[in-house]
């Protein structure tokens, strides 16, 4: 299912930023099916993690650092998938009060923030997994930098979902439509009835 269908690109749109987009589109959905398999065997562990603990009373050393990897997986590539798709959360007050004209620019304030945030993910990310790779996971027998990777990861797709947002704004392109918006009256409509 791709979620990116309210994204239309029309024709005055620079070719190349087309072609970014459908490779935006096809990384986010690849992240939104890994993240959905990775909670569905993160699932099935957790299950047979109880089933052997409290039925055979046999402990798996394997199971919780498994669990945990996989969460983190899912945790950072679905926040990557909903920053593009404007389904995290916001602070949109402003967005009632102010003037129409001021929402693409709170927008793209916004996701600023939202890239200096995921930046420091990359960042810190980074270092842990270079300061952790040399150790090993005892129950798995991976590198313990591998616990850190889904940070790296999900912190430059936030960034590169951020800057296409940005650029799509910058376009012309409707990145920016909120329901919860478009379904407020106007003040001068409500008092006239």
């Amino acid at each position: 299912m791709d979620h990116s269908s309210k994204r239309v690109l029309t024709g005055r749109e620079r070719p190349w930023l087309r072609s970014i987009a459908r490779l935006l589109t096809a990384l986010s959905n690849l992240a939104l099916y890994v993240s959905a398999l990775f909670l569905v065997v993160m699932t099935a562990i957790v299950f047979w993690q109880v089933f052997t603990r409290y039925v055979l009373n046999w402990s798996n050393s394997w199971t919780e650092i498994s669990a945990l990897l996989l969460m983190s997986w899912f945790v950072f590539l679905g926040a990557a998938v909903g920053v593009r798709e404007n389904f995290h959360l916001g602070f949109d007050v402003l967005l009632y009060i102010l003037p129409k004209g001021s929402k693409a620019f709170l927008r793209t304030l916004s996701d600023l923030v939202v890239i200096a945030f995921a930046s420091g993910m990359v960042f810190y990310g980074s270092q842990l997994v270079a300061l952790q790779w040399a150790a090993r996971l005892p129950a798995l027998g991976i590198p313990e930098g591998v616990r850190y990777l889904p940070l790296v990861v999900g912190g430059a797709m936030i960034i590169l979902f951020s800057l296409e947002r940005i650029a799509l704004r910058f376009s012309g392109v409707e990145v920016d439509k909120d329901i919860n918006l478009e379904d407020v009256p106007d003040v001068d409509a409500v008092q006239e009835a």
